[in-house]
């Protein structure tokens, strides 16, 4: 294949597929040129990788205006009920959830040794290592990369340097604030989640549902969960990826601001709780009170599996179970 490309793709009858095509990077300039004879017949070659950095550097540099991007990411509770805030949407940890520690110790250990040295020359692993489990700590909090710093003892851009790793590989989701000419002072770091609510759970060392449920980080988990479940839909549906966060200097705070087509701005309260009351629905009306657009009001709560949910909390808001929440953001 590499001594010869070009006989290689003589050999073929498009419709292709190349796996783990970052591995033959070198494969991708005469694939353009066979695209270039016929640019009007698409969806004849077919790339996926493992690797997203390298991945995306060989299709940027090489298949430029004549590639679509797509990013595969875990499944979502409309794809399928196994998905769990302790499981996560990795379909390997969902049909072997008994293995899901053995299977996300593999992935870390493949993840260190493969996709973050393919970015960047990270000498000290362990010290790596332990940045993943102490930034899960954090989880759903404020980034603050001093805070990070000081423990692990490295600076501050070696912080900013391994938290640029783990976006761009899709690990963690960076919420940025919502700006809007409130006349307030605002919070203008961004929020941080891991991407997958099992990985998260894997790293604070929570193996099972009665411990996600004793665990002082379930409300942030499932915070990060609506998060992850809300950039799933946007990115099934074709769409820009638009999720904000509220927080003021007076202690204002809403978890999530989305905007949606044709129907103003979504506010959105996430509640670990199965029982939603109307206190939960206060900084929803703090904030829409002061927004200036059409704005629909929402918390989204875990499903009881022995009650009904409760469809309003509040006049103007409304509950939703995260199962339901999800198809409202895809209908």
């Amino acid at each position: 294949m590499r001594t010869d490309p070009r006989a290689f793709l003589d050999e073929l009858h498009p419709p292709v597929v190349f796996d783990e095509i970052q591995n033959t990077p070198e494969l991708l300039g005469y694939i353009r040129t066979l695209i270039d004879q016929g640019p009007r017949r698409v969806g004849q070659w077919l790339f996926a990788g493992s690797q997203e950095a390298p991945l995306m550097q060989g299709i940027t540099e090489s298949m430029a205006g004549r590639a679509a991007i797509l990013q595969l990411l875990p499944f979502s509770v409309t794809e399928t009920d196994k998905v769990t805030v302790l499981h996560g949407g990795f379909p390997e940890v969902l049909a072997r959830p008994t293995a899901r520690s053995l299977w996300f110790a593999s992935c870390l250990q493949a993840y260190l040794e493969r996709d973050v040295r393919a970015i960047i020359n990270v000498r000290d692993l362990v010290t790596f290592r332990r940045f993943l489990a102490f930034l899960a700590s954090r989880h759903g909090q404020v980034l603050n990369k001093t805070d990070l710093a000081a423990p692990l003892g490295v600076s501050v851009p070696t912080i900013g340097e391994w938290l640029h790793v783990l976006e761009v590989t899709g690990q963690i989701i960076l919420v940025p604030p919502y700006f809007e000419n409130l006349g307030k002072r605002l919070i203008k770091s961004p929020k941080i989640y891991w991407g997958d609510s099992g990985l998260a759970c894997h790293l604070l060392g929570i193996t099972t549902s009665a411990e996600l449920e004793r665990s002082p980080f379930l409300g942030a988990l499932f915070e990060g969960f609506v998060a992850a479940e809300i950039l799933k839909s946007q990115a099934n549906l074709g769409m820009r990826k638009e999720l904000y966060y509220f927080r003021d200097q007076q202690g204002l705070e809403v978890d999530f601001l989305v905007p949606r087509p044709n129907a103003g701005l979504w506010l959105i309260e996430a509640k670990a709780a199965k029982t939603v009351h109307p206190a939960m629905a206060a900084p929803l009306f703090s904030l829409s009170r002061a927004l200036p657009r059409r704005s629909r009001l929402i918390v989204v709560h875990r499903k009881s599996r022995s009650l009904l949910s409760t469809a309003a909390v509040a006049r103007g808001v409304e509950a939703l179970d995260v199962e339901r929440f999800v198809r409202e953001l895809t209908s």
